[in-house]
Order: C-alpha cells, then structure tokens, then sequence
C-alpha cells in the first residue's frame, strides 16, 4: 500500500522521536524471516523494553538526521528492522543476538551506541555491555572488597596483638 505524504511525514516524525531517545539503535536484515518468527522477535523485544520499526530505509534515514545515529544511514539497504534500546544500551543488541542463534535470516547489518556506526562483528561486544542494574552490583562489589580485606587485616592484627 503506498503511503502519502501526510502518512511518510507522520513515520518519520515517530521514528525520529524514537531515535532521539534511544541510547543504541541496530539495523538488521530480516529477509527469509517467517510472520510467526518476526512476531516472536517483537515479543522478545517487548520484553527487554526495546522498540522496533519496520520502515522504509528512505524514511529512517530521514529519521535519523540529526540523531547520534545519522553515521548509520550508509548501511541501510535492503528490507531492514530497526531495534531502538532505551537506557540500556545493550537491550537491542542482546534482543538479536539471541534471536540470530535460532534464526539464520536474521543479519544484524550495523548498530550504535551514539558512538559512531559499528559492523555486525561489534555486535557481541555490545550485547555483553551490563545492565544498569549489573554495573551498579560491580561497583559496589569493587567498592566492597578493598573495605572487606582492610577489616580482615585489622582483625589478624588484633589477634596477634592479643596472641603475643
């Protein structure tokens, strides 16, 4: 179904807004993908808070100007799905990493944390980013240690203090 003007202007106006808000943004090739299997793949993402468009390539490249992730425009060819994760930036990547294990069609193209556009080989390195909730656990972790040992060093010359 062709869409007007009216209706193009409205896609890029959502996609933008999408855009601007999103902390990382991939851009996979779904050619071969089955309904079922694109459904699944919107569940997936539901469930990790990640947004996904299906657009015309001309119009998220409209979308995307003036975003940190106007860089990624020169991969946009071929039937595309755009992931847009929120504060997490790995949500998206993490989303179709472990739906491209099931399923072959799917082949992630590019993909940004606002940090310029990176190739699809990036894409394990950015699923693996923490959660905001993992690195807070890490820091206070690596907080925590260096207090545990100093206790137990005061507590071993306690005890040898009181030994002697």
């Amino acid at each position: 179904m062709a869409l007007n003007i009216e209706d193009k202007k409205l896609i890029v106006e959502e996609v933008s807004a999408v855009a601007a808000e999103a902390g990382s943004m991939v851009a996979a090739e779904y050619r071969g993908l089955t309904v079922e299997q694109l459904t699944n793949l919107r569940a997936a993402a539901r469930e990790a808070n990640v947004q996904i468009r299906v657009v015309k390539n001309s119009l998220a490249r409209r979308a995307i100007q003036g975003t940190k992730f106007e860089d990624m425009a020169d991969t946009f060819t071929g039937p595309l799905i755009y992931a847009f994760s929120g504060e997490e930036l790995g949500n998206a990547a993490r989303v179709f990493k472990n739906f491209a294990k099931d399923n072959d069609a799917l082949v992630v193209r590019s993909l940004s944390i606002g940090e310029g556009c990176m190739g699809p080989e990036s894409l394990a390195q950015v699923a693996a980013l923490p959660t905001y909730d993992e690195a807070v656990a890490k820091l206070l972790f690596v907080m925590k240690e260096p207090v545990a040992k100093l206790a137990r060093a005061l507590t071993a010359i306690k005890e040898q203090k009181e030994a002697a």
